[in-house]
C-alpha cells in the first residue's frame, strides 16, 4: 500500500535520511568553529551518537568517539566518516584516564531501557558514570544529556515544565537521572568545570521516535493508548544541532535546559494525520490523561532560534517510511508509559 501524495518529497533510502540528519546549518558551522580543537562523544554508539558525530564532522569539526562498541559495524562506520574510535569501558579507572583531553565534552552515556529489570545497573550508568567522568575531564567543556524525565507530568492545557519547575521523577530511570545531575552539579561546581545539563525529552528519525511508534501501530491495526495523550517530539537533526550548540552556553554552576519540540502534540491528532496518509484509520483505546510528560523549550529556542523540520514534515515522512517497509531500530519509545518502568 502507498501513501497519498505529500506536500514534503519523501526521505526514500538510509543514505538520504542520514544525510538529512546530518547536513550541517551554517549556525551549527559557526558552532563548531566556535568550539575548536577536538569533540569527545562519550557514549557515541547510541541513538543519536553515530548522526551527531557525523553532523560534527560536515560542520568542520574533528570527533572522538568513545564507546564499548557493543556493534563492530558502528565502529566501522564511524571510522570511515573520520571519527577517531576508541573502544573504552568508562567504569574502568584505569581506561578512563588514558582518554585523550578534549577541549569539549557530550556525555551521552546512560541506559533506559531494561532499567526497571536491572536497577543497579541503572543507576551505575545514570548516576554514578556521570560524577566519574566530569570529575575526569575537569579541563574541559562538558555537556551532559540528562532526561525529561525528571520532572512531574504537567497539564496538558500548558506548555510544560520550565527548567526551575519542581522535580518529581517517577520511577527508577527517571530518579537515576536526577541522581546523575546532581553528581554532574557537585562536581562541576566544586572543580569550577563549565558544564550545561540538556534535559532532552523526546528526539525523533524515521527508524524511531514517538511517531514512528504511532505509525507502526496504524500500519499492523494495534491500538493506540491513549493513557499519555500528549507529547513533545523534534527532529533528531535538529537535537543534535541544539546539543552542539549547547556548547556555548557551559557555565558554572551548571546550565540546565530543555530540548524537544515547541508544540504540544496530541496523540490522538497526530495519529489520525497519519492513518489520512496512509490509508488506514488508527484505533485507539483508553482516553486523554489531563497531565503528561511535556517539556517547555522557550529556553533553549531563545537562545538558538526554532528547530528548522517541522512536525509536519516528520509526520509525513513517517509515513511513507513506514508503508514503504523502511528500516527500524525496533526500539518502542514506551511513551505511554506512566508508571516510571522503561
Amino acid at each position: 500500500m502507498k501513501t497519498t501524495k505529500t506536500a514534503h518529497p519523501p526521505i526514500t533510502s538510509l543514505p538520504d535520511l542520514i544525510d538529512k540528519m546530518t547536513t550541517p546549518s551554517s549556525a551549527l558551522k559557526q558552532a563548531v568553529s566556535d568550539a575548536g580543537g577536538e569533540i569527545m562523544i562519550l557514549g557515541v554508539a547510541g541513538k543519536m551518537g553515530p548522526t551527531l558525530a557525523e553532523l560534527i564532522i560536515r560542520a568542520g569539526g574533528k570527533v572522538i568517539g568513545v564507546d564499548l562498541f557493543p556493534d563492530s559495524a558502528v565502529k566501522s562506520y564511524l571510522g570511515q566518516i573520520g571519527v577517531e574510535t576508541i573502544q573504552c569501558d568508562l567504569f574502568d579507572n584505569q581506561k578512563l584516564n588514558t582518554l585523550p583531553h578534549a577541549s569539549h565534552i557530550i556525555l551521552m552515556a546512560g541506559t533506559k531501557f531494561g532499567s526497571s529489570v536491572n536497577e543497579p545497573f541503572t543507576w551505575a550508568m545514570n548516576t554514578y558514570l556521570p560524577g566519574k567522568v566530569v570529575e575526569q575531564f575537569r579541563d574541559s567543556k562538558i555537556v551532559y544529556l540528562s532526561s525529561g524525565n525528571v520532572y512531574k507530568f504537567s497539564d496538558v492545557t500548558g506548555a510544560g515544565a520550565i527548567e526551575n519547575d519542581a522535580l518529581e521523577p517517577i520511577g527508577e530511570y527517571a530518579m537515576s537521572r536526577l541522581g546523575g545531575e546532581r553528581l554532574v552539579q557537585f562536581v562541576a561546581q566544586k572543580n569550577q568545570i563549565p558544564t550545561c545539563i540538556v534535559r532532552l525529552f523526546y528526539a525523533t528519525e524515521l527508524r524511531y521516535g514517538i511517531i514512528h511508534d504511532l505509525a507502526s501501530k496504524i500500519k499492523n491495526k494495534i491500538p493506540i493508548d491513549l493513557s499519555m495523550g500528549y507529547f513533545n517530539q523534534i527532529w533528531q537533526g535538529d537535537a543534535n544541532a541544539f546539543i552542539v550548540r549547547c556548547l556555548s552556553l557551559c557555565a558554572v554552576p551548571a546550565k540546565i535546559i530543555n530540548l524537544t519540540g515547541p508544540d504540544v502534540l496530541s496523540v490522538r491528532h497526530v495519529a489520525q494525520q497519519l492513518g489520512e496518509l496512509m490509508g488506514i484509520e488508527p484505533q485507539f483505546q483508553g482516553k486523554e490523561s489531563p497531565t503528561a510528560l511535556l517539556g517547555d523549550t522557550s529556553e533553549i529556542f531563545r537562545h538558538f532560534g526554532k528547530p528548522l523540520i517541522s512536525i509536519d514534515q516528520i509526520i509525513e515522512w513517517v509515513a511513507w517510511w513506514v508503508m514503504h517497509e523502511g528500516a527500524s531500530l525496533g526500539k518502542p519509545t514506551k511513551f505511554e508509559k506512566r508508571d516510571g518502568k522503561f
